[in-house]
């Protein structure tokens, strides 16, 4: 009998599956795809949960996969970090620099996900936007940093080919689309491929367009509450951060002082880790 791989998850929303979900609430997502395309026996656990921030990815999560000493892990966090009032770069550093530092040290190969551009395929006014992409960025450094550092495999949303066309996301514009989870689940394969895992082609499935009635309940069951939570919390402070954005950009894009200024170390390389560079990211 073939040696038994074990693949684990820990993370938020986009690492549960949400975008990819049976009308009964089920949902599968990219791990699930690719957990199917493995050649040896598989023990597959996914314990991540929407609305899930770095700390209890550290804290709780990572526990609970940690006693199956898994040999894969996905960890897909920092959306929600991103979105909340009070968001810091250097505590989101601290978590997934903890978290990668144990699985190393169980020998666990990482796999990780850089953020998509939501300005891309989501109409925002021109401030809002720079604000969030400016967050998204702090998101993505972070995880490239940590990433480099630990060696884990990255998949880097961005630059897959044709990836915000819009059969690609689901209708929230912040998740994949089934089609999405299949094609990022297709990008791990390619990746682990090359780390020298054996895995079958991920099933790409080409899905039907949502119509309009699918979704206007999608939004008034779903889409609503979520605004309306998210407002609560974030937009008081988005407001904040766009008049300083207007001023800044008024008086020449000084850029704002604040507590989230933070520099990341960005590693040459996984294996050689001593020589690095340090690039400055301000968030404001």
């Amino acid at each position: 009998m073939s040696q038994v791989t074990t693949f684990t998850v820990v993370g938020d929303s986009a690492a549960s599956g949400v975008g990819d979900a049976l009308p009964s609430g089920t949902t599968f997502g990219w791990a699930y795809y690719l957990a199917k395309s493995f050649q040896d026996p598989l023990v597959f656990l996914n314990v991540s949960r929407p609305g899930a921030k770095s700390q209890e990815v550290l804290e709780d999560q990572l526990p609970k996969v940690l006693v199956h000493k898994p040999d894969i892990c996905g960890v897909i966090v920092g959306g929600n970090d991103m979105l909340r009032n009070g968001f810091n770069p250097a505590k989101l550093h601290s978590n997934l620099r903890q978290t990668l530092s144990q699985l190393q040290r169980n020998g666990t190969t990482a796999l990780m996900l850089e953020l998509h551009d939501p300005t891309e395929i989501v109409p925002m006014p021109k401030l809002l936007a720079q604000v969030l992409n400016r967050r998204i960025d702090a998101v993505n450094q972070v995880t490239r940093s940590v990433a480099n550092e630990y060696g884990a495999i990255l998949v880097n949303t961005r630059n897959i080919p044709d990836i915000y066309k819009l059969e690609n996301w689901h209708i929230d514009r912040m998740h994949p689309s089934k089609l999405g989870h299949q094609r990022l689940a297709a990008e791990f394969r390619k990746l682990l491929i090359g780390a020298g895992w054996h895995l079958d082609q991920v099933d790409i499935e080409k899905i039907g367009k949502r119509n309009r009635k699918e979704s206007l309940v999608w939004l008034l069951r779903n889409g609503t509450p979520w605004f309306i939570k998210r407002s609560v919390d974030l937009l008081p402070a988005a407001l904040i951060l766009m008049a300083l954005e207007l001023i800044n950009t008024k008086l020449n894009r000084i850029p704002a002082v604040t507590n989230e200024n933070i520099a990341f170390a960005s590693f040459s390389t996984a294996q050689d880790i001593e020589e690095f560079e340090i690039d400055e990211l301000r968030v404001s």
